[in-house]
């Protein structure tokens, strides 16, 4: 059984105990943003009277957004599960809303969102959820943007209280094999859970599920051999994009050779920049859905 990372969010319950708020398998800490000393407008109401209804809270201010394969899962049922653990918390929900309940354009821009491509807000396919125990208050923000979900976090802990735990991840999540399944169906599958720096080629840490599954699947397939493609936007010539593209899927390949054991002779790697977007660039999700690199299936 392969084993990857889950992320969890350490809030504080009662006396000071902690109590761990855990993202869907897969799921990829896009952004964290803190400050010590900030105020945030929390939302407490659905947009009234040319406004959205907010209570100001002040104290040290975290911001996370997470990317994640939501595959077919509604708004909903992202939103569902972390609802859950919240209220199981002790919170106590002030603002459970969907995008047309809660204001649809006027709520969105008329309340805080980390910007694009950290968080990604779908007009008319979101939701949100502020609550509060005692002095604490989150709120969660999340939209699609198929194939993929985002989920923002906001946690404010008021002045003079104990300092909340970091962020940790904790090695408990089976991931899902859906990205086998679309590899051996397709032909092809994206490995959207991996991290490179902007323009750079470096491969983040990790450790990285997908990476995970794909040794393993060559290990049950001794047969098999993948071609690893790197992909860009249109930003930049095509030359410096088709260089970045190839060496991101270089240092993918390296990581499956050097780190899960895959034979040199079974990996190939290559980048073709910008020659085969998924969708527009002409946006700032659209680009960063473009930037990827894919697993293709190689016939012997």
């Amino acid at each position: 059984m392969i084993r990857t990372a889950a992320i969890c969010l350490v809030l504080m319950a009662g006396q000071g105990a902690a109590q761990n708020l855990t993202l869907p398998s897969g799921a990829r800490l896009v952004s964290d943003r803190t400050s010590e000393l900030d105020s945030y407008e929390l939302p407490i109401g659905p947009f009234a009277d040319g406004a959205v209804p907010a209570r100001e809270v002040e104290g040290k201010v975290e911001r996370f957004t997470w990317r994640l394969q939501s595959g077919s899962s509604t708004t909903l049922q992202l939103l569902a599960p972390l609802r859950d653990q919240i209220e199981a918390q002790g919170y106590e929900i002030l603002l459970d809303c969907e995008s047309r309940v809660c204001g649809g354009f006027d709520f969105r821009f008329g309340t805080e969102v980390v910007p694009t491509p950290d968080m990604y807000v779908a007009i008319q396919d979101y939701r949100f959820l502020s609550a509060i125990r005692g002095g604490e208050v989150v709120s969660l923000l999340v939209s699609r943007n198929p194939p993929d979900g985002y989920v923002q976090l906001i946690r404010v802990t008021p002045v003079g209280a104990e300092a909340p735990p970091p962020l940790v991840i904790e090695d408990t999540v089976t991931p899902p094999a859906d990205l086998l399944a679309g590899l051996e169906q397709n032909g092809h599958v994206i490995l959207d859970d991996l991290h490179f720096r902007t323009g750079e080629m470096t491969l983040g840490e990790g450790p990285f599920s997908s990476l995970e599954l794909i040794a393993e699947f060559l290990a049950k397939n001794p047969e098999t051999r993948l071609a690893l493609v790197g992909h860009t936007d249109d930003t930049g010539a095509l030359d410096a994009n088709i260089s970045v593209s190839t060496g991101r899927a270089q240092a993918v390949r390296a990581r499956l050779i050097e780190a899960h054991g895959v034979a040199a002779d079974r990996l190939e790697a290559r980048g073709i920049g910008y020659l085969a977007p998924l969708t527009s660039n002409a946006t700032p999700e659209g680009r960063d859905l473009n930037r990827r690199v894919e697993a293709v299936l190689l016939v012997n």
